[in-house]
């Protein structure tokens, strides 16, 4: 009989809310890290960001006249419990112990929780630049996210389940989701970059254009806790991409015993969101931000149409019974 501390200490501690919020920080700093060495830079020391979420939260909170002071409180908080909900049924050691027949549809929906509390953080806030920021992260919402959620489901289909922890198993059985979908991995991977507006998809905080966006009225805690919602972010979408296409923290092989098994899936699912973070890292130091009707036409044009050749291609493999 399963221990009933076990759902709870999965939930709060390992792999849960501590142990997310700790990589969230350490993959916040390798993303620096590996950004500064990419642009000849030195970059921070490794204690950089748990120092700046420090001073975030010990800084003023100032609120912009005439908003509702309680909704600006209560949306970071929101947004963070969106996505640290979602880490919940991303496999981190092996298959999520809460793991369901459409949890992929319910993850992909709560990482879209945090880009709808940013436009309203804009909308609301009574500052231009933040309300011109805050439209043009929803406009941006639109255009990425149905290839995106296309991209993502091709596993789906190729798996013929709905459970992401049930993908990584069929992944396990036969070959990654990114050799037999290139494709959508790669559209996934665009995807997430805007999804998280790192460059070249930065338009809705476009610094030179429109000071901070949706961010520009954000102080002390607030601001915060949704910089800590962002890198919380990049964990699930790496590890959602690594489970997908890169078969989670599963090996083509059973590993015994039991703690064993735990121990090697916690360093694949780590070495596989670093190569996830890599790729991302790699794409924000090697482009410049596009303007919104460019992504438009890029989105539409071309990121839709080759996540719609994958899902035409897998279809066309099921179909085909190449794969049994």
């Amino acid at each position: 009989m399963t221990d009933p501390l076990f759902p709870l200490l999965y939930i709060l501690v390992f792999p849960g809310f501590l142990f997310l919020l700790a990589y969230a920080l350490i993959l916040e700093y390798i993303d620096r890290w590996i950004t500064a060495r990419m642009q000849n830079r030195v970059g921070p020391p490794w204690f950089q960001p748990f120092a700046d979420l420090i001073k975030m939260l010990s800084k003023e909170v100032i609120d912009p006249a005439g908003i509702d002071r309680r909704l600006f409180d209560a949306a970071p908080l929101v947004a963070l419990a969106a996505v640290m909900t979602a880490f919940i049924y991303v496999p981190v050691i092996g298959s999520s112990p809460f793991a369901f027949e459409g949890d992929i549809v319910l993850v992909l929906y709560l990482l879209s929780i945090p880009t709808i509390i940013l436009f309203l953080l804009g909308w609301l806030s009574r500052n231009v630049y933040a309300a011109m920021g805050g439209i043009r992260t929803v406009t941006q919402l639109f255009i990425y996210e149905v290839p995106f959620f296309l991209a993502l489901l091709t596993p789906a289909l190729m798996a013929g389940s709905w459970s992401i922890s049930s993908i990584v198993a069929w992944q396990q059985q036969h070959l990654w989701c990114a050799i037999l979908q290139p494709i959508g991995f790669i559209v996934a991977l665009i995807g997430l970059q805007a999804k998280l507006e790192r460059p070249p998809f930065d338009i809705p905080e476009a610094e030179t254009e429109i000071v901070a966006g949706p961010w520009t009225e954000l102080t002390g805690r607030r601001l915060a806790i949704m910089h800590l919602a962002v890198d919380v972010s990049l964990v699930v979408g790496s590890g959602l991409v690594a489970a997908m296409f890169l078969g989670g923290p599963a090996f083509p092989w059973s590993v015994e015993p039991g703690w064993l098994a735990g121990l090697s899936g916690l360093i694949v699912f780590l070495v596989k969101t670093f190569c996830v973070l890599f790729l991302l890292s790699a794409i924000k130091v090697a482009t410049g931000r596009i303007r919104i009707d460019q992504l438009n036409d890029i989105g539409w044009k071309y990121i839709a149409t080759a996540a719609l050749v994958q899902v035409a291609l897998v279809l066309a493999i099921q179909s085909a019974r190449v794969i049994p």
